[in-house]
């Protein structure tokens, strides 16, 4: 039930974001008891043993709603898990992180602000990114919240704007199970974040991403019905073909 790596860009929002709060937070709804702190489940669900490491060649940068990086059915923790280089800063509309400002003036990234493209000027809106490192790498700006926080966050961050906009148009549906989505088309952080993976031609780094959302979205709900871990069953057969 240990961290076998140094805490990634989420899990050290979260700890500062605990820092700031006057009383413990408790999510509604959700798996009762202590927690891991490596993997935010119960320790007799933890998962921590199937952490993934691999290489990849793009950064992700979270922007968070207050109280995202709380939720134990953040699915931007996993993103972090499998993605080295991302980057997780809390949101105000009145207060700018000078590290996120940083981060985005870094010479070695493009950013592109993921979002609906019906949302953005026209000349703003890209539908795809070109696969190639040499120059810059592309750093994934994700708005991690509720829709309305996502909306807001993006009307009111005056820094985003002289960024492009990726406009995903993913044919499949959200299959995402621990929060409901008022629309099919609206996908959890990880797997906007997969399907921008997926665009850059890192489609190894995509897949592992998605079968480890779908072996922690087993490890939740077991625990939420107080049931144990199935090894046997369809989320690990997935993870097992996939090497990791």
């Amino acid at each position: 039930m240990t961290l076998t790596s140094p805490p990634h860009g989420v899990a050290r929002l979260r700890t500062e974001r605990l820092a700031q709060s006057s009383k413990p937070f408790r999510a509604r709804g959700g798996i009762k008891g202590a927690r891991c702190p490596g993997c935010r489940l119960v320790p007799s669900h933890c998962m921590c043993d199937v952490r993934p490491s691999l290489p990849t060649q793009v950064g992700m940068c979270l922007l968070m709603g207050d109280i995202e990086a709380l939720k134990p059915s953040n699915t931007g923790w996993l993103v972090a898990d499998v993605v080295a280089d991302t980057f997780a800063f809390g949101w105000k509309r009145t207060e700018m992180d000078p590290a996120l400002l940083g981060l985005l003036a870094d010479p070695q990234w493009q950013p592109y602000v993921v979002f609906p493209g019906e949302y953005a000027a026209p000349e703003r809106v890209l539908h795809a990114v070109q696969p190639s490192f040499s120059d810059k790498r592309p750093l994934f700006i994700l708005l991690d919240g509720t829709w309305a926080e996502a909306r807001k966050m993006f009307r009111k961050s005056p820094y985003l704007e002289r960024f492009p906009v990726l406009s995903l148009e993913p044919s499949q549906l959200s299959h995402y199970q621990l929060r409901r989505a008022r629309r099919d088309d609206h996908f959890c952080t990880s797997e906007v974040a997969a399907l921008c993976l997926q665009l850059v031609g890192e489609g190894r780094a995509a897949e592992i991403l998605t079968a480890y959302l779908d072996v922690y979205t087993h490890h939740y709900l077991r625990a939420k019905q107080q049931l144990p871990v199935d090894p046997e069953g369809m989320a690990y057969a997935r993870w097992r073909a996939l090497g990791t």
